[in-house]
């Protein structure tokens, strides 16, 4: 069964608006996107420039902290901006999955179980760091960092999570008919209406 329109939605029993989730993943879905997409993109530019600092400029790892740590390095040092980024990814992820229906849905909630993880390390670096290192280490260390370097795994992360939103927002704005007529933000429906045969 197709699901309704955004113009079909109920609104509430007060005559005011639809509820702030119906209304975030419809009418506001698209600016809402935008945002999010610019403030992942913004985080993985810092992971490349990381690399690139260290594999192009033949920095240490422990000195390559991107272009917001030669401002702010104090900041890059603890784990409460990264714990604190990881979160508002997965928390933009979860609250923007409803707007999505067919192929885009497929390929965001794969992004959002793979940041779900992410998450996971990020949140044991946050605690070792709050309380002691884990696994007889030195500094905190997530899981998967007993076996590959901290700097190479969080581009890693941020990179295959990165990949899978941006095909979910391709098809997103890109949505075949029948997909188009289950969405309830207006993202693609002029693509898909343009696009549409004609009725004979």
């Amino acid at each position: 069964m197709n699901r309704p329109t955004a113009a079909a939605l109920p609104l509430t029993a007060g005559g005011g608006a639809q509820t702030w989730m119906a209304t975030l993943n419809g009418r506001w879905h698209k600016a809402a996107l935008l945002t999010f997409l610019a403030v992942v993109i913004g985080h993985w530019t810092e992971h490349v420039f990381q690399a690139y600092q260290v594999y192009g400029m033949g920095m240490p790892p422990s000195h390559a902290m991107g272009a917001m740590g030669m401002l702010y390095p104090w900041l890059i040092r603890t784990e409460w901006l990264h714990f604190g980024y990881a979160v508002v990814m997965f928390v933009g992820l979860y609250l923007l999955r409803s707007g999505f229906v067919g192929r885009a849905e497929t390929w965001w909630r794969i992004s959002l179980y793979i940041q779900a993880w992410h998450l996971v390390e990020h949140s044991l670096l946050f605690v070792q760091a709050s309380t002691h290192p884990f696994w007889g280490k030195a500094v905190p260390t997530s899981i998967l960092q007993l076996v590959f370097p901290r700097m190479e795994l969080h581009l890693f992360y941020n990179t295959i999570v990165f990949i899978p939103m941006v095909v979910a927002m391709l098809y997103h704005r890109r949505p075949s008919p029948a997909e188009a007529a289950a969405m309830t933000c207006s993202c693609g429906h002029a693509h898909a209406f343009r696009h549409a045969p004609h009725a004979a």
